[in-house]
């Protein structure tokens, strides 16, 4: 799961300010444009705690523009917004799902757990679960 971003050069302060059209409240900047690659990712990453916090649907990557650069989500990241995507979609709340994954509403609660680690086959078993499968491919 890749996020266009736009590295815009800081006229002023110098060094650039990333921005996310899909994730408007990703913003950071970098000295650097190393460094703000390396912002970018972060905080991507710290952006989704938002949706994930407040139960509300990530929106999914656009394509890229001219001038933007993709920075790519964790694969465990991305597949635990795919899961609660789809969990929101289906209006499934942990405690539907963990009865039908046969366990605890603490256990669903950790696979939408972004600081928590959990095995892929877990969350694919969720999905199917929820009638979609995960498709993993090397490009």
């Amino acid at each position: 799961m890749k996020y266009p971003a736009t590295f815009t050069p800081d006229a002023e302060a110098g060094g650039f300010v990333v921005t996310f059209r899909d994730i408007p409240e990703a913003i950071t900047q970098g000295d650097t444009e190393a460094e703000a690659l390396e912002m970018a990712t972060d905080v991507l990453l710290s952006a989704m705690d938002f949706y994930f916090e407040d139960k509300r649907q990530v929106p999914l990557p656009s394509k890229a523009k001219k001038g933007e650069r993709f920075i790519q989500l964790p694969l465990s990241v991305a597949a635990k917004v795919l899961l609660l995507n789809e969990m929101l979609a289906q209006h499934m709340r942990p405690t539907d799902l963990a009865l039908r994954m046969d366990t605890t509403k603490q256990e669903v609660n950790r696979l939408i757990d972004l600081h928590h680690t959990t095995k892929i086959d877990r969350i694919a078993e969720a999905m199917s679960v929820l009638g979609k499968h995960i498709e993993l491919s090397v490009a």
